[in-house]
């Protein structure tokens, strides 16, 4: 079979990865250190525990499963903490990503795929970003990120490293067939927040801004499904296996949702109230955050076929009923 190394495998997007590579007819092998990812979340293949920082340990798995590839998600990705403590962003992202480009390149594997953010280009109110919008980010984990992807282009230019990367915004939804799914603690992602909260298992929501310049007067963010997310993952892999140059790709759906839709479906997915009140605009909140994904659906055949908010709700709301890790 042939191996790929999964950085972060045992986190929500990284598992789900892990399913669509099998599925594909790779071995994805795990490289995680669970401080936010779990143990129980790796079911597709080997599982090897270690941190980004410790090259003595990526040498001993690059020269174990000699990998044809990285897909490389481990990284840490709350926005408010990177603004509190950026220096643990810039050690963990950019550091430990550093030591994993270093790693790979000395033992030959020179085919990587890299989750990046939109959060790279900052804030570009009301206009639906592409692969060319100016990257000004506003915090520690898009500028790292950022830099994540300038060391790419440099590894390229001295070693041949090819990469392709994948900007894109929020990620909802889980797996189908319930394997894996998203688990976080605490939570933090609207959507999930938004089922604890019809669970009753946390307090009632807040809208914050019911005048914005929208349709309906919330702010609108866009949203992918997960299972859409990492099959883009998996045709950026086979771009490199074609022996394509490196590439970067948005994805996203265009439109995206206010947060009164994402309320509103989750009111009919579930069939239950969404508990919630209404409060003032936060500073700094954006009125509109979308990414189209024109070069992803014309070079890649990408198409976000999962990525509608009825969708993404249903298969969340199903691993919220039935779906949890322990460790």
């Amino acid at each position: 079979m042939t191996n790929v190394l999964v950085t972060g495998g045992a986190g929500y997007i990284g598992s789900h990865a892990c399913k669509a590579l099998k599925a594909a007819g790779y071995t994805p092998v795990t490289y995680d250190n669970l401080v936010t990812g779990w143990k129980d979340a790796v079911k597709f293949g080997p599982f090897e525990e270690g941190a980004l920082s410790d090259r003595a340990r990526l040498d001993e798995v690059f020269a174990k499963y000699e990998p044809v590839a990285v897909m490389h998600f481990a990284a840490l990705s709350q926005v408010g903490e990177a603004m509190a403590e950026p220096g643990r962003y810039w050690r963990n992202n950019v550091e430990g990503s550093l030591t994993l480009i270093e790693a790979a390149c000395a033992a030959g594997c020179l085919n990587f795929v890299f989750s990046s953010t939109c959060a790279t280009y900052g804030e570009h109110d009301n206009v639906v970003l592409d692969e060319s919008t100016p990257q000004e980010p506003l915090n520690a984990y898009g500028a790292s990120k950022r830099a994540v992807e300038n060391i790419l282009r440099d590894f390229e230019a001295a070693y041949g490293l090819k990469s392709v990367i994948f900007r894109y915004f929020n990620v909802a939804g889980a797996d189908p067939e319930g394997e894996v799914g998203e688990h976080h603690r605490p939570e933090t992602h609207l959507i999930p927040v938004m089922l604890e909260a019809i669970d009753g298992t946390r307090p009632a929501l807040t809208i914050h801004g019911t005048d914005y310049d929208t349709p309906d007067g919330t702010c609108i963010r866009d949203y992918v499904h997960v299972m859409d997310l990492v099959d883009a993952h998996v045709l950026g892999l086979k771009w490199l296996k074609d022996g394509k140059d490196s590439r970067v790709f948005n994805l996203g759906t265009g439109d995206g949702f206010s947060v009164r839709e994402v309320i509103d479906a989750s009111r009919s997915v579930t069939n239950r109230e969404v508990p919630h009140s209404e409060g003032p605009r936060r500073a700094g909140d954006a009125t509109k955050l979308v990414s189209g994904s024109t070069r992803a659906a014309a070079e890649l055949g990408w198409t976000p076929g999962r990525s509608t908010m009825p969708q993404m709700i249903a298969d969340a709301w199903r691993w919220h009923q039935n779906g949890h890790y322990e460790g």
